[in-house]
């Protein structure tokens, strides 16, 4: 007997096993009834049979097997893809979800052999099935990670939001004891609560900026008339202040007048600046260079310092990530490796753009804004 016709005819048998041992996966599997614990394992099983039926070529078996299987244009997502994603609402672990194939694998075969003896079963038969499993696991997998991860970050989100309630206590709490002017010891620790709320503060924003992002919605920008000069000036001032060893220089040529978010270009203006301060050489200024054209605003953060290789350049940008020798900076900085990642961002929820370029001579961070979005 051929395969897909062993798994029609027998389904029942097969998706009883597939119910018994998902009841085994605990404790996700504990108070399910037969039809959560059978979820779309049959349709799954009728879509590897139907696979199965259609006539293959050789150059589709190498395609399917790079992991290029033809997608149904009629339906949203497959049995599998669903399978996946509910099974990571029900609290299931990845691993939990391959064990499913695993097991169903070996219980099709070991069936379909013992139901074709004293023939052989066909071979062409179990590599098609074995594919086919391999595909509906890939697709079970995906769907199961992206459900993961959005419950992940809608988690940090949620996080971060009810945190910023106490800590504002804790900053406005710190601001009135350093005005009751009572001694130099509470003075200083008024002054160092400050500061510690201050980069709890940032690193909060830091994590909903990137939650946002990773969410689909993007950096949230509320543009107004501005002035880019005194914005940069009065972030500059901040900048130098806190890090009064450093050379902070700022140039602006041209009309720097347009509508954009002031306090998010500040935010993007400082994340590059300090990230100068930090990888650049200490004895060389850091330069804030403004050109404003007549379409748009161009502004270089140059520092002096060891050239970034390449590798790294390429994916500076990316979240979370950190060049070979910045690794052991972290501890002391407390950051979250975010900070030219929600720059970029800023300028893309602008219209605009960030790129980086770096050789011996000086590092360059570029950002252009379209005056008209």
């Amino acid at each position: 007997m051929r395969l897909a016709d062993f798994i029609l005819r027998d389904m029942e048998i097969i998706l009883g096993q597939w119910e018994a041992f998902a009841a085994t996966l605990l404790p996700a599997a504990a108070n399910m009834k037969s039809l959560a614990l059978r979820d779309h394992a049959q349709q799954i099983l009728e879509a590897v049979a139907a696979d199965l039926f259609t006539a293959q070529s050789r150059e589709t078996q190498r395609v399917k097997s790079l992991g290029r299987a033809p997608t149904l244009t009629e339906a949203p997502e497959t049995a599998a893809q669903t399978h996946g994603h509910l099974r990571a609402r029900s609290g299931f672990e990845i691993n939990q979800l391959a064990a499913e194939y695993r097991a169903l694998r070996a219980s099709v075969l070991r069936l379909w052999m013992g139901e074709c003896q004293p023939e052989a079963p066909n071979p062409d038969d179990i590599i098609r099935f074995n594919e086919a499993i391999d595909q509906a696991l890939a697709e079970s997998v995906s769907f199961f990670s992206s459900q993961v991860d959005q419950a992940r970050n809608l988690l940090l989100g949620m996080l971060g939001h009810d945190m910023r309630s106490p800590l504002q206590a804790i900053q406005m709490t710190a601001v009135h004891l350093a005005a009751l002017n009572a001694g130099d010891k509470v003075s200083q620790a008024a002054s160092r609560m400050i500061h510690s709320g201050a980069r709890m503060q940032a690193l909060l924003d830091d994590m909903l900026d990137f939650n946002r992002t990773k969410l689909g919605l993007g950096i949230n920008i509320s543009p107004t008339d501005v002035d880019l000069a005194d914005l940069f000036a009065d972030e500059l001032k901040l900048v130098r202040a806190a890090h009064p060893d450093h050379q902070i220089d700022l140039v602006m040529a041209g009309d720097s007048k347009g509508v954009w978010d002031g306090r998010r270009l500040q935010q993007l203006l400082g994340n590059l600046v300090v990230n100068a301060i930090k990888y650049g050489a200490p004895d060389s200024p850091v330069r804030v260079i403004v050109t404003a054209a007549e379409e748009e605003v161009r502004f270089d953060v140059r520092n002096s310092g060891v050239a970034i290789e390449q590798q790294t350049l390429d994916r500076i940008f990316e979240p979370l990530r950190r060049g070979p020798d910045q690794e052991k900076k972290y501890d002391a900085d407390g950051n979250l490796g975010l900070g030219l990642y929600i720059a970029r961002e800023v300028a893309k929820a602008h219209g605009g753009d960030v790129e980086a370029r770096s050789n011996e001579a000086e590092t360059v961070f570029t950002v252009r804004l379209p005056r008209h979005q």
